[in-house]
């Protein structure tokens, strides 16, 4: 005898689309949530607060600005944020991408009210990208400073003497392979690296002195490369106020004439795979996921962003 139990689509077709309509808009809002879609904050809502505060965070070596100067550009247009907190946990690094992320600060600022805060160390490049804010704040034991450029250079051929390598180069000019590790600098070479050195230390403690509101003169007698803690920082006038990120919170609330508990909007973010931001917005730890079920996750949200 033929089975002809119906299914339950079948018994219940109005009760079994409402649920299939209610999957759908949970799929979706979760896949908004985790694409930012509402610029979601830390106070959970998924729609864009009328005011918030922006949160850049530059941490460890600076070795390129580029997400982190496209999110402070990105916060720069909106019209939401209202002021932004620069959080520097770093001691510096290459010269180009801190002078870099110092634009980006000093065209912030230029908008709207830029308070940075000072973790463990800014030091260096670290202090370079802060200087333009509207106000520097730093824990007493931060160390801060180390306003210079340093440049170290190997050398090596004693070494490869002794193992019978000899190192021969062709170049079209004196100063091409200024720095090659295989051979001593000459006098000129040396001048003329030290002449490089000596005008990218002019650039950052110029900006420090315009930016600070500090003559050439205080900053050139401390531009020598030494670190300093934030009490001494404050002395000099490298910072404005000793705190931590709760008084830099408290001091762009002041700046912007807002109170209460403002949703902060944090960057840049790190790039998660797809997967991840997808099951987490869903709820679900893409760690207890079986490789099979990561897998259609994955392929289901490529399909439905068309993320490629």
């Amino acid at each position: 005898m033929p089975n002809t139990r119906l299914s339950f689509a079948d018994r219940r077709p109005g009760l079994f689309g409402l649920l299939i309509v209610l999957a759908a808009m949970i799929l979706i809002f979760g896949v908004m949530a985790a694409f930012g879609v509402w610029g979601q904050g830390e106070d959970g809502g998924l729609f864009v607060a009328a005011n918030r505060f922006g949160v850049v965070r530059i941490e460890g070596a600076i070795v390129d600005a580029e997400d982190t100067v496209e999110f402070i550009r990105s916060l720069r247009k909106d019209p939401s944020v209202k002021g932004v907190l620069l959080r520097i946990n770093s001691p510096g690094g290459s010269f180009g991408p801190s002078q870099e992320l110092y634009m980006a600060v000093k065209r912030l600022a230029g908008v709207k009210p830029v308070v940075a805060s000072f973790s463990a160390v800014a030091a260096s490049g670290g202090y370079y990208a802060a200087c333009p804010a509207t106000k520097i704040l730093a824990n007493p034991g931060t160390l801060t400073g180390s306003i210079g450029v340093l440049t170290q250079l190997a050398n090596v051929q004693e070494l490869l003497e002794k193992v019978g390598v000899r190192f021969e180069s062709m170049a079209t000019g004196k100063l091409k392979d200024a720095g090659t590790p295989f051979k001593p600098l000459s006098p000129e070479q040396r001048a003329y690296l030290e002449s490089l050195i000596t005008d990218l230390n002019k650039q950052f403690s110029g900006a420090v002195a315009a930016e600070r509101h500090l003559t050439p003169e205080a900053v050139a007698a401390i531009a020598d490369g030494r670190a300093m803690t934030g009490i001494r920082a404050k002395e000099l006038g490298l910072v404005d106020a000793l705190g931590g990120q709760e008084e830099a919170i408290e001091q762009l609330k002041a700046l912007t004439h807002l109170s209460g508990e403002i949703p902060l909007t944090k960057g840049p973010k790190k790039k998660i795979p797809l997967i991840e931001r997808l099951t987490t917005a869903l709820g679900f730890e893409p760690q207890s996921l079986s490789p099979l079920t990561r897998l259609a996750f994955g392929l289901g949200a490529s399909a439905l962003l068309g993320d490629h």
